[in-house]
Formats: C-alpha cells, sequence, structure tokens
C-alpha cells in the first residue's frame, strides 16, 4: 500500500514538474509565435482616472501584461521590479498592470502606499475577464506581447527582476 502511495505520489509531482516547465517556456521560432499562444486578448479597461484604455491603443508596441491583485504577497516585488524595468527600458516597451476584481480604492491605495501609482499604466478588471482570457490560476500572470500582437511568453506566478529584463529583450529585439 505505502509502495502504491509513493508512486502515485511520484506521477504526480513528475507531472506538474513537468507541467509547469511546458507552460513557461519560450518559442524560439518567430514564425510559429501565433499558432503556439496566439493573439493578445482584447480588452477595454478604466485606468485610475476613469479612462478607457483598449489593447489597440498599444498597437505596434511591445507590451507586457500583468494580472496583479493587492492581496497577493508575491505581487508587491514583482509589480517594485516592472516600475524598475519600465524605466530602465524606456518608450521600448509598455508594461501594463491590470488589477483582479478590486476596487480603486483598494488598488490605488495599494500601488499609493508602494509609491509607483504613476510609474505603470494601472488598469481596472472588476469583472476578472482579462484573468479568464489568459487562462489564468496562479497569481501573478503576465504574458509578453511582441510588436505584432502575438504573446511570446506567458509566466505563471512571479518572476525576479532578471527574468524580465530576459523577456523584454527577446520582444523587443526582432
Amino acid at each position: 500500500m505505502n509502495k502504491v502511495l509513493a508512486l502515485i505520489i511520484g506521477i504526480l509531482i513528475v507531472g506538474g514538474i513537468g507541467w509547469l516547465v511546458i507552460s513557461n517556456r519560450t518559442i524560439p521560432d518567430a514564425s510559429n509565435r501565433q499558432a503556439q499562444f496566439g493573439k493578445a486578448p482584447d480588452f477595454a479597461l478604466q485606468d485610475y482616472n476613469d479612462n478607457t484604455v483598449k489593447l489597440a491603443d498599444f498597437a505596434g508596441k511591445p507590451l507586457i501584461i500583468n494580472s496583479w491583485a493587492a492581496w497577493c504577497p508575491f505581487c508587491k516585488k514583482e509589480l517594485s521590479d516592472f516600475v524598475a524595468a519600465q524605466k530602465e527600458f524606456g518608450d521600448k516597451v509598455v508594461i501594463i498592470a491590470i488589477d483582479r476584481s478590486e476596487s480603486l480604492a483598494i488598488a490605488k491605495g495599494y500601488t499609493d502606499q508602494q509609491g509607483i501609482t504613476d510609474d505603470l499604466i494601472f488598469l481596472l478588471d472588476p469583472s476578472d475577464s482579462f484573468y479568464q482570457s489568459i487562462g489564468g490560476f496562479s497569481m501573478p500572470e503576465t504574458i509578453f506581447v511582441d510588436a505584432n500582437g502575438n504573446v511570446v511568453f506567458h509566466k505563471r506566478g512571479p518572476m525576479p527582476i532578471e527574468e524580465i529584463r530576459q523577456k523584454i529583450m527577446q520582444i523587443i529585439s526582432p
């Protein structure tokens, strides 16, 4: 009985690790990007000033779109790293942070407390539609989109600044 249980647990662990490796891979062949990940999901969401921001507003620009929430312990560090990356790469990339289902008071209060409200494009998603459109199931989740609107990398979970830089270089370099 113990051997069977150990075997089942081992299979689950190996399968889980294999799935994580596959789900976080990049596609080296640029011609295969769209077939693998598809286009970035369309959105029309409100920013902190109640302006509507659409995916189409960024046509032709490489994008990082991060799904975050104030309750997510990993998001605090990652949002600060995205701010650092935005400052480092300037207008070569646009970083958008989409809050998951929280009120303006909670989301803006959180970014105000971190001192980053004016450093990224922060959008509110009260229906959590963006997160659902990318098949989200972990936090945070981030997609990297090339200038043609193709998702070239989908990261589930937090990432260090070094990985953020590496992925930005991949989407800004043809």
